[in-house]
């Protein structure tokens, strides 16, 4: 007998609170079109006491395939997956979920993302052999994680409060230097890469007073921020000669592996998707 969950639509989810902004929906709604496959992606808003009853459910139910966590549920999303891999286990903190054989197995995308935006939008940004990463909140994680596998040899973390730094020393291994804040000119010194991962970039009339002069004359200046698109930072690097990449394709490249995870085909990260999420950005800053 033909089981007739064969004809119910794939369905998977983005959730996080708020979730109003996410443009997941429109990047895997874009990819479902595309490839004629009939399932839906949607978001799904729930707050922090209700999330360990979501994945519960989620477990129990069968109604989703997986799906994307985003903040404030990545790190709850590792501590409640049964089988969370070695990227999530390092980083403790999952952004992309699936089910297999009644098991919730969980990984983070989100260094995939940030070095795959790199190699596409830069190719051999990575003959460097040392990077400056301004932040040490959550979002550095996968950023430094990715730099170090990658086989950068110097990954300098800047951030205003030194403890934090110190932290993700202790995390991700001697490769790893940390600096407070005072320390940004020197460290600059002859880098080949800089990455913000602050929200330094996320208003319009923000003034940056960072000196990019001092990296390498073929360095290259990235923020994962993505709204706006060139940021402050992103401005004033191009100002003073620097190569940069916008944080746009950070966010198209992490979701790739988990829509093959739950509809079975990896899609492409094309210059059409990418236009039609800047178009929506347009709409909806």
């Amino acid at each position: 007998m033909r089981d007739s969950r064969e004809t119910l639509t794939m369905k998977a989810f983005v959730v996080g609170y708020p979730i109003g902004h996410s443009r997941s929906p429109l990047i895997h709604g874009f990819w479902l079109e595309q490839l004629g496959i009939n399932g839906s992606y949607q978001k799904e808003n729930v707050n922090p006491a209700s999330f360990p009853a979501f994945v519960a459910d989620l477990k129990s139910q069968d109604l989703y395939r997986g799906g994307n966590v985003t903040i404030p549920h990545k790190e709850t999303a590792f501590a409640l997956a049964d089988r969370p891999d070695a990227l999530a286990e390092e980083l403790g903190a999952a952004n992309t979920l699936w089910l297999e054989k009644g098991l919730l197995h969980a990984t983070n995308t989100d260094g995939h993302g940030f070095l795959s935006n790199l190699d596409e939008r830069h190719p051999h940004w990575d003959i460097t052999t040392r990077a400056v990463v301004l932040g040490a909140g959550g979002a550095s994680r996968a950023v430094i994680q990715a730099l170090r596998n990658r086989g950068i040899g110097e990954i300098h973390v800047v951030n205003r409060t030194h403890t934090k730094a110190r932290e993700l020393a202790d995390r991700f291994g001697k490769k790893i230097h940390p600096h407070r804040w005072e320390a940004l000119p020197e460290v600059l010194q002859g880098a080949g890469l800089f990455v913000n991962t602050t929200s330094l970039g996320m208003e319009k009339d923000a003034v940056t007073d960072i000196d990019f002069r001092p990296m390498a004359s073929d360095g290259v200046v990235t923020d994962i921020v993505y709204v706006p698109l060139v940021t402050p930072i992103l401005a004033k690097a191009r100002q003073q000669g620097l190569a940069t990449v916008d944080g746009l394709g950070m966010l198209l490249h992490q979701a790739a592996p988990g829509f093959e995870k739950w509809f079975g085909v990896r899609p492409d990260v094309t210059d059409v998707l990418r236009s039609v999420v800047i178009a929506d950005m347009a709409g909806n800053p």
